[in-house]
């Protein structure tokens, strides 16, 4: 994948004329724990409150139509998103707020750049949303290549417009390469079968034929496992969606570029008491949420000095406090209405003091 440095961020501001309102229903998207994560972001806001609110994965504007409807006229939202259709889509349901939203086109690894100019004229950052993974519209939209509910070309890019597909990575990288993928980003215990499978059956270019070579690869034991509920290509899938749209490295370099941009609950010049810039991470399986919590729990530490030193001699003091303890996860009457909710985690923080400078 190209470097953050070379995804141009296409930045619309909305405009119209009548005052905001509440934003139409739109198409069937239901935004996970949203009631919860508008409470973290927006809940305690002033009514003068001023600032910016961040969307760093837009999707179809479901989060962001609740984050704006809770809060006052001074605060915008930037809505962040590398797939065009998302982008589309959600200017379509967040069009009633009129100038309070600016959509961006990128990747959430330029998260700085993408919100830098608004935040020098609307600023400052009250706080960050990262709904990881891949949407419901993907998902829905066979055509995209994402699931194997629909036999379609094996694309899987959330940004269309550039990059290498699903395909050009099975048919192009040898048999180790493949094996490292599944078991990395898919913790799939049967990596090197299904690798051997997919090399011996190139080329292969739908997702019905991914599914069918994984399928046939497994022993018929692991295939019929009593009590498996999930298909036996999801981990296949899953693994090379991440690889395709790098999803973890982009958001370990986001991560860091969000704490650093949101204000300190206190410094010279900020009213005593006025809450800190906050982020909140809503993860959908093991790897990204251990890069959340791992980043948290590092940001939350204060001390480090051996327990037998009488005196901290350290000096280090948390920059951030957990909002939530532990993962949160959706109730059951949420996961009956979406079970696509069933995985989500959400942690969230505000953040205490400046981050030092990175090198």
């Amino acid at each position: 994948m190209p470097p953050a440095t070379s995804w141009a961020a296409t930045l619309v501001r909305m405009t119209d004329p009548e005052p905001p309102r509440p934003a139409p229903a739109g198409p069937a998207h239901l935004p996970v724990l949203r009631d919860r994560v508008t409470g973290l972001l927006a809940g305690d806001l002033p009514p003068d409150a001023r600032g910016v609110l961040v969307d760093a994965t837009l999707g179809a504007g479901g989060h962001a139509a609740a984050l704006l409807a809770a809060t006052p006229p001074g605060v915008t939202l930037v809505g962040i998103d590398q797939d065009p259709d998302a982008l589309a889509l959600a200017g379509e349901r967040l069009a009633p707020f009129g100038d309070r939203v600016v959509l961006v086109h990128a990747r959430f690894d330029a998260l700085a750049a993408s919100v830098a100019p608004v935040l020098a004229t609307a600023g400052p950052l009250l706080g960050v949303l990262y709904d990881l993974g891949v949407s419901s519209m993907q998902l829905d939209r066979g055509e995209r290549g994402f699931s194997f509910r629909a036999d379609a070309p094996l694309d899987m890019r959330m940004d269309t417009t550039r990059g290498a597909t699903a395909a050009d990575l099975v048919n192009g990288s040898d048999a180790g390469a493949l094996v490292r993928i599944l078991r990395e980003y898919g913790e799939e215990p049967q990596a090197r079968r299904i690798a051997d499978a997919l090399v011996r059956a190139r080329p292969v270019t739908t997702t019905g034929e991914l599914a069918r070579i994984v399928r046939d690869a497994l022993p018929a034991a692991v295939r019929h496992r009593s009590g498996r509920t999930a298909d036996p290509a999801t981990r296949t899938f899953q693994a090379l969606r991440i690889a395709v749209n790098a999803e973890l490295d982009t958001f370990r370099a986001s991560l860091p570029q969000a704490l650093e941009l949101a204000p300190p609950a206190a410094h010279p010049g900020r009213p005593t008491g006025l809450r800190g810039g906050r982020v909140a991470v809503l993860a959908y399986h093991s790897l990204e949420d251990r890069i959340a919590k791992r980043a948290f729990a590092d940001a939350a530490r204060g001390c480090v000095c051996p327990p037998d030193l009488p005196v901290c001699a350290c000096g280090r003091e948390p920059l951030v406090r957990l909002l939530t303890r532990g993962a949160e996860s959706p109730g059951p009457d949420e996961v009956d209405r979406n079970p696509r909710a069933r995985s989500a985690r959400l942690r969230a923080v505000e953040v205490l003091r400046g981050a030092p400078p990175t090198a």
